[in-house]
């Protein structure tokens, strides 16, 4: 990859403030990561207001999701790890707070069924709106090697999902580009709100 940590740590801190200009990453919620190289990837450090970042604020940590520096990253690490493992095309993943997400979250069971929305060729494999898209929704769990294991199970019989939700919390996105994974948090977001706008949720 022909990325230097420092040029994934300046697309982290633009994501951040695109985001909470959006207003998905309220006070100090959410956490970013980016691919710097196989073994190697900048995040957001724990409890960092996602608007008002400095590269200062991003880290390094291995594949483990360890420090080299004793730094503390986000307490979400493993559940960026984890998404690293199973795609290894990815390059940015993003984890907004956002309000339609954490809503939604609340509204449903298992998944979010997206379905027949022409924003869905947002995402890729997808180039019409007669398409289905899969969101599924896990409880939240302080305990984040548990939560990892359980997404991770659930990607083994459904690999083409491009994102989760986590009850009452908010969603996990990813893109092989911070540009591609900016977009679909754009595109769930609208999704999530047309959902919830249709089960009377939300007003106009």
């Amino acid at each position: 990859m022909n990325h230097t940590f420092e040029q994934r740590a300046g697309e982290l801190v633009e994501a951040g403030r695109i985001l909470y200009d959006l207003g998905m990453v309220p006070a100090t919620s959410g956490n970013f990561s980016a691919r710097v190289a196989e073994d190697c990837f900048a995040i957001t450090v724990s409890g960092m207001h996602k608007g008002r970042m400095t590269t200062d604020d991003i880290m390094q940590v291995n594949a483990n999701g360890q420090s080299p520096d004793n730094r503390r990253p986000s307490a979400e690490t493993g559940l960026h790890m984890q998404i690293y493992r199973r795609f290894p095309k990815v390059c940015a993943i993003l984890h907004p707070h956002s309000l339609y997400a954490t809503l939604l979250s609340r509204q449903v069971a298992d998944e979010v069924v997206l379905a027949d929305y022409e924003l869905l060729k947002a995402f890729p494999g997808i180039d019409t709106h007669e398409s289905r898209l899969q969101v599924p929704v896990f409880d939240n769990d302080q305990n984040i090697a548990r939560l990892a294991k359980k997404v991770d199970a659930y990607m083994d019989t459904n690999a083409s999902i491009h994102g989760y939700l986590i009850r009452g919390h908010g969603f996990y996105t990813w893109g092989e580009s911070m540009e591609a994974a900016l977009r679909h948090v754009e595109a769930f977001e609208f999704l999530f709100k047309c959902e919830l706008m249709m089960r009377g949720g939300v007003q106009a």
